[in-house]
């Protein structure tokens, strides 16, 4: 493992294999049906313990964090209070498993409706928010009364082993939630997929990977949970508040040095207040302090890799070469770490690759649009539709477009639409599913149907 601040070395963890997988779902099997037949109350005090040691152990985690994966520490901070919120959030839904009752129309006989845990889930967790990719998956599924196994991204696996600690030491049972931690994603996961007993797929990731994954899971006709890419649209129409539009472009875009699926990627501002937008917008990214995660003073950190830094490069060369103006940053910075600069591209061509790529990193395109209809066009033109952002001081006109934008979330005057209690996920290739809220408990629970007379 490497410390994305200076390059180094920090630790090693196991390089699990297939048959590591394979005893992780024989854990699950052992643990499946003691955990399922565990009361909802029972469950639900397990998951708030969780939520009050993950609390407890917050500094200690958010340091962690910013160790492997660099994110500034006040980044990594409000990570592991979001993280918590999943298990207070699924605390409180375990005991609200739904359920009907009713009579046939025929008034032949009862009709029952009774959701049960799917059975043993696959959890497979990105490197850009470790604890609170695991959390929104594993919190869920406990209180659905399923077991899993977690398969963290090779990047950060210390934030998972941790969290595994955290759960042990709030009763989580043994083998109720079992963690792999490996450099050999495709064979293991795989592996797992393969085996009968799997009835679960959630995974937080790329578009690529996922349709891989959805086509090894066809095979067992294993149900599955997609949060995949996004290329989110910030639309700031004339009539915003230009100190409220800026202030949540930086957290749209910012949030996360930019290393997020629902990071601001493509800045589609109206003429009218295009300037001084793009103005006040660069000043705000140009102070922005650079640096090691865990100096106080910190607000953006390196990226994971040295290819997530040759990438964010190769998509502002482009954008450059196509005619886009730097406003700010727009050159790699020298020394240790896998650091680029805050930046900011204006006049940027339609061909412009960056329009069509996930970004993950701190880099802001803005693109110029004189009419609704144009916007809305330009925002849909995508194969993703995870989450857009609106900016308007017409509500009804930021409601017309929310409507009309081709996204699973929408955020309106706001950069930031996450929350536990909300369902996360996206349209078209953006993923299926949701995360968070009721239903993301449902996507653990099998329904059936039966038909009583008596």
């Amino acid at each position: 493992m490497v410390d994305p601040s200076t390059a180094g070395v920090i630790a090693t963890v196991s390089n699990g294999d297939i048959a590591d997988g394979i005893s992780a779902v024989d854990a699950a099997e052992k643990a499946s049906a003691a955990w399922k037949a565990t009361s909802p109350r029972r469950r639900s005090d397990v998951l708030m313990r969780c939520f009050h040691l993950v609390l407890e152990q917050a500094e200690w985690l958010a340091q962690l964090i910013t160790v492997e994966n660099g994110k500034a520490l006040a980044d990594a901070r409000s990570e592991v209070a979001y993280a918590a919120e999943f298990f207070r959030w699924y605390a409180e839904e375990a005991v609200r498993a739904p359920g009907e009752f009713g009579s046939a129309p025929s008034g032949a006989n009862q009709i029952i409706v009774n959701h049960e845990p799917i059975g043993i889930a696959v959890l497979v967790t990105p490197w850009n928010f470790p604890a609170a990719m695991a959390t929104r998956k594993i919190a869920p599924a406990l209180a659905a009364g399923c077991t899993c196994i977690l398969k963290p991204a090779a990047e950060t696996p210390l934030t998972a082993l941790a969290i595994g600690e955290i759960m042990r030491q709030a009763g989580v049972p043994a083998g109720v939630v079992n963690i792999v931690t490996t450099k050999k994603a495709g064979p293991v996961v795989g592996a797992m997929l393969h085996d009968k007993r799997v009835r679960k797929l959630s995974f937080t990731g790329s578009t690529g990977v996922g349709r891989t994954l959805l086509r090894e899971a066809a095979d067992q006709v294993v149900s599955c949970s997609m949060e995949l890419g996004g290329n989110a649209p910030f639309i700031v129409f004339d009539d915003a508040d230009l100190e409220t539009a800026v202030a949540g472009a930086m957290v749209a875009k910012m949030r996360n040095g930019g290393e997020a699926c629902t990071a601001a990627n493509r800045f589609y501002v109206q003429k009218g207040i295009l300037a001084d937008f793009t103005r006040r917008f660069a000043e705000e990214m140009a102070a922005l302090k650079v640096g090691p995660g865990l100096v106080p003073s910190t607000q953006l950190g390196p990226l994971i890799t040295e290819a997530a830094v040759a990438k964010v490069e190769r998509l502002v060369d482009d954008a450059v070469a196509k005619g886009a103006r730097l406003v700010t940053g727009g050159s790699r910075l020298n020394g240790d770490g896998f650091y680029y600069p805050p930046t900011v591209l204006a006049d940027v061509s339609p061909d412009a690759e960056i329009l069509g790529e996930e970004i993950f990193g701190p880099v802001a395109p803005i693109i110029a649009f004189e009419t609704e209809d144009e916007v809305v066009q330009m925002a849909n033109d995508t194969e993703y539709g995870l989450v857009s952002y609106v900016f308007s001081g017409d509500l009804k006109r930021a409601l017309a477009v929310a409507g009309r934008l081709e996204s699973g979330m929408v955020g309106i005057n706001r950069g930031v639409v996450s929350d536990a209690a909300a369902p996360f996920g996206g349209m078209k290739q953006s993923g299926l599913g949701r995360e968070g809220s009721h239903h993301g408990m449902l996507e653990y629970l099998e329904t059936k149907y039966i038909a009583a007379s008596w």
